[in-house]
């Protein structure tokens, strides 16, 4: 039984991360920064900045330490990190007071799993134990994000069982948000509402989030799904930006600036100012030297006032 629409939404902006990560060229640091400024001052409440992972594995990123230190922090904005492992944290935790959420990785799938970061699950998930505890310790929030929790491209469907068992394991080492993946766009709107009804009963404690892909151009209407539920928190990528690096055809994030516009429409607050998410989206169009995917960076806000 579907619940009741959410009043509000809160969003995760993680095109800065998500995004960059999956450009063929090293975006420079100073426009990243810039990029940065402009997402912080739209509204958005949560920005994902960088990554901490090795220079040599994503190039794209390795100025992690340069942007954190550089950026200027928004006030009532919360900044978050993705850690891909202890070492990483280690070095994230040089910045500790530059950011206040840490965000931690696995796919629910094996093959998937090993592709991308060359462990099993069960190997993941013993590392995360520890190095949530200690970004806990830290002081930061922890979020725990499960990739192909909809279904992998390398072995089709996921059961949903085993992904709120990982769930159940990530909130045990502290996690107080899980975000559910499309990392490469399996899902459909059918599958979403079934899957959200199922994880709101079997996990209580967490925040649920979803983290949708366009990739076959379902995104928006999975998020309707997840709405229906009662989901009340997103991630999106400004311009539609980044993917999954790993299985080919692979495309963006849903679009930051589609989301906003599809949710206000409805009635749904996200507290974003629309004309600026567009502007940074431009920006980024501009820096990237090409088009980007957002629909309304082509057809605009809709106007009633005509």
């Amino acid at each position: 039984m579907a619940e009741a629409m959410p009043e509000s939404v809160r969003i995760r902006e993680v095109g800065p991360r998500d995004g960059f990560q999956n450009e063929p060229e090293v975006v420079p640091t100073e426009e990243k920064v810039r990029l940065i400024g402009l997402l912080g001052e739209t509204g958005l409440t949560r920005i994902e900045l960088t990554s901490f992972v090795r220079p040599d594995v994503v190039p794209q990123l390795a100025d992690a330490a340069e942007v954190l230190t550089r950026f200027e922090p928004v006030e009532g904005v919360a900044y978050s990190v993705l850690i891909p492992n202890r070492k990483g944290l280690e070095n994230a935790l040089q910045l500790r007071d530059r950011f206040q959420e840490a965000n931690f990785f696995l796919s629910a799938s094996e093959t998937h799993n090993r592709k991308n970061v060359n462990r099993t699950t069960a190997e993941s998930l013993a590392d995360l134990e520890g190095t949530i505890g200690a970004a806990r310790e830290g002081g930061l929030s922890c979020e725990g994000v499960i990739s192909t929790s909809f279904g992998c491209p390398y072995e089709g469907e996921v059961p949903a069982e085993r992904v709120f068992e990982i769930a159940e394991r990530l909130e045990g080492f502290g996690c107080e948000e899980i975000a559910f993946g499309d990392t490469t766009g399996m899902a459909n709107p059918r599958q979403v509402g079934e899957f959200f009804a199922a994880a709101r009963e079997r996990l209580s404690g967490p925040e649920l989030t979803a983290h949708f892909h366009n990739t076959r151009g379902q995104g928006l209407a999975n998020v309707l799904a997840a709405l229906e539920q009662g989901i009340d928190s997103f991630e999106s990528s400004f311009g539609e930006l980044g993917g999954c690096p790993v299985p080919p055809g692979s495309t963006g994030n849903i679009s930051s600036e589609d989301l906003v516009s599809m949710l206000e429409e409805m009635g749904v607050a996200t507290g974003v100012d629309l004309p600026k998410l567009i502007a940074a989206s431009t920006e980024a169009q501009k820096v990237l030297g090409r088009p980007l995917g957002a629909h309304l960076l082509s057809a605009g806000p809709v106007d009633w006032h005509r």
